[in-house]
């Protein structure tokens, strides 16, 4: 039973991690429809500049995130100005070919200039944990999912009680309404994929500390984000959260009873399974086409 409750808790802890990665790809597929594959390489360019911050002044990796999180919100405004602005309106085959250049030729930079080795940040606490009776909780895994939970806290505040929110969310549900009331579709489409972009910031500081990383890691993140966001619905934040917590049960769960290696496996049959029965995912909303 200790086992149980241990690897629930420690499913628990990276899901929120996972959920919080997850939230600014369908953040962005939900307000513009499109695809950002790059989301996977920000995540893992952020990991070494944290790293570079870590090795360089020892500053905590987590904290680092109040660097790399401004500094994703405007290069996530800068690509979106420079390059996904002039594909707007185009088929999402478009956005999904752009922002995958996109991702190799970060990849390609990260390659010339750290170098294609594997990094991780380990500050202090690394192998510290938290023990509760018989239950053991990583400090790293702690700060990570206390990291992840606040922002996601703030998002969903941002996207729900203030205008910003309620300007996004407009520009989502009926384009050319919130066109009528002044909402300007494209201003809202750049703030929407600059904030998506952030998440990057703190998700990638968290990756620093809990994963090995090198520059080409950015293939396995983006296909774990695809897949918590298509289990969860596209565009859904609700089921990016359900979605995340799935995966992070599987891979504990597998990990205990079974082998690490197959906890990847467990978790696209989840999404498999899951797609027979709701083609749209757990919270995604059936189009008017689908029903047809």
């Amino acid at each position: 039973m200790a086992h149980l409750v241990q690897a629930i808790a420690l499913g628990l802890l990276i899901g929120g991690v996972y959920a919080l990665m997850a939230s600014g790809l369908t953040l962005i597929f939900g307000v513009m429809q499109i695809i950002n594959v790059a989301q996977g390489a920000f995540l893992v360019l952020v990991a070494m500049v944290t790293w570079w911050l870590w090795n360089r002044t020892g500053i905590d990796p987590i904290v680092a995130s109040l660097v790399t999180t401004p500094m994703m919100f405007g290069l996530g405004w800068l690509t979106f100005r420079l390059l996904i602005s002039r594909i707007r309106g185009s088929s999402p085959s478009m956005s999904v070919l752009l922002t995958f250049g996109l991702a190799l030729v970060i990849e390609g930079v990260l390659n010339l200039t750290a170098g294609n080795k594997f990094k991780s940040a380990t500050p202090a606490y690394f192998e510290e944990s938290f023990r509760v009776a018989s239950i053991s909780f990583p400090k790293a895994q702690v700060f990570g999912f206390v990291a992840a939970v606040g922002v996601l806290g703030v998002l969903y505040y941002v996207l729900n009680r203030t205008w910003t929110g309620r300007a996004i969310r407009a520009a989502t549900q009926n384009p050319a309404g919130a066109a009528l009331v002044g909402v300007s579709a494209a201003g809202t489409a750049a703030l929407a994929f600059a904030i998506g972009s952030a998440t990057a910031g703190v998700g990638g500081s968290i990756l620093s500390v809990l994963y090995p990383f090198f520059p080409a890691s950015h293939y396995e993140w983006i296909s774990r984000l695809l897949g918590i966001v298509v289990l969860g619905g596209l565009g859904s934040l609700p089921g990016a959260v359900a979605g995340a917590v799935i995966l992070g049960l599987a891979e504990t769960l597998t990990a205990t009873y079974g082998s690490l290696g197959w906890s990847t496996l467990v978790f696209y049959l989840v999404i498999m399974a899951v797609l027979l029965v709701r083609p749209q995912g757990l919270f995604g909303a059936r189009l008017r086409e689908d029903a047809a």
